[in-house]
């Protein structure tokens, strides 16, 4: 009887040590938060020596983690270059209620750090979605597209010109743009 007891005893202690264990280790689905890892051409986002590169998260991750938190459409991201938030990541993500939200991303972790509305930009909210009806590539690809020329700090939609493409820039490397129809990747001249 007393052998009974004393493994009843020790299997309740296992099945309770370890569904605490396993409550402590995950808490990203309570969090919201998602980390981002990089694997293959990512990788080379991170390539360059400059403080742009020194993020541990590339353009394309950030990205996919606004995403991932705020489901929409992404229509820019940029690392802060100075203040308060310099370093941090900002994802422009236009949900599908024409709602057009910034979601902050640490350089970091890749991890959502904070969203904010934007009550602003209502109408270019709606052009930006206008822009990329049809498109093939969106903000991540463009990102990943132009990684292997340098780290990437900032891609915008342009479609202010005669076709709509992905404007991208990369910290020693320069500009880019990427064509939202077809991806074609091609150095921006200056004027």
């Amino acid at each position: 009887m007393k052998r009974k007891l004393v493994i009843a005893a020790v299997a309740a202690s296992v099945v309770i040590g370890g569904g605490t264990a396993v409550a402590f280790a995950d808490d990203e689905a309570r969090t919201g938060a998602a980390e981002v890892r990089a694997a293959g051409p990512v990788a080379a986002d991170r390539a360059e020596g400059s403080t742009a590169s020194s993020s541990k998260a590339t353009a394309a991750e950030v990205i996919a983690a606004a995403l991932r938190h705020t489901p929409g459409t992404a229509v820019g991201a940029d690392r802060e270059d100075d203040g308060a938030d310099a370093g941090t990541w900002h994802v422009d993500v236009v949900q599908a209620d024409g709602v057009e939200r910034t979601v902050a991303v640490s350089p970091d972790t890749g991890k959502v750090i904070g969203v904010h509305r934007d009550t602003d930009d209502a109408d270019d909210a709606r052009a930006d979605l206008a822009a990329l009806k049809g498109a093939d590539v969106d903000a991540r690809e463009a990102a990943l597209a132009v990684a292997a020329k340098g780290a990437v700090t900032d891609v915008d939609l342009d479609d202010d010109d005669r076709a709509t493409v992905w404007s991208v820039d990369t910290a020693k490397a320069g500009e880019w743009q990427v064509d939202v129809r077809t991806g074609k990747v091609t150095q921006e001249l200056d004027d």
